[in-house]
């Protein structure tokens, strides 16, 4: 796999995701978390929307910008803290519902691309 294909890869889970977040924030809600921290008032709409809107941004930069291995080092490191955030908000805090560990799915995917990505531009690197 070539770097650009894992950066654009990366690049999907974050407009799939967020696009959904932005475009549907009432059914994340009522699909992501479970029933007691379900709230779909006006600001919690607003804040998911906001969110998917960071998200499909992000995913639109991933786009339009070309990665370094270091870029695939950096954003794979970057991704950890999320794995707790994730392990948190469903096993201590149930707050999110299987469906709403989309997120932790769409964490492993990109830490895999983000490693498969540092591979192929570390390797196009040293190639000259």
């Amino acid at each position: 796999m070539s770097a650009r294909t894992a950066q654009f890869l990366i690049a999907a889970v974050f407009l799939i995701l967020g696009g959904w977040c932005l475009l549907g924030p009432a059914s994340v809600i009522e699909l992501a978390f479970t029933e007691s921290y379900r709230d779909s008032s006006f600001i919690n709409r607003f804040t998911i929307a906001c969110f998917g809107a960071q998200a499909v941004l992000f995913g639109l930069m991933a786009l339009v910008t070309r990665w370094s291995a270091r870029s695939f080092a950096v954003f794979g490191v970057l991704l950890l803290p999320f794995f707790g955030f994730n392990y948190w908000f469903h096993y201590e805090v149930p707050v999110l519902t299987s469906i709403g560990m989309l997120d932790f799915a769409g964490n492993v995917t990109m830490l895999g691309l983000a490693i498969m990505g540092w591979r192929a531009a570390r390797t196009a690197e040293q190639a000259g």
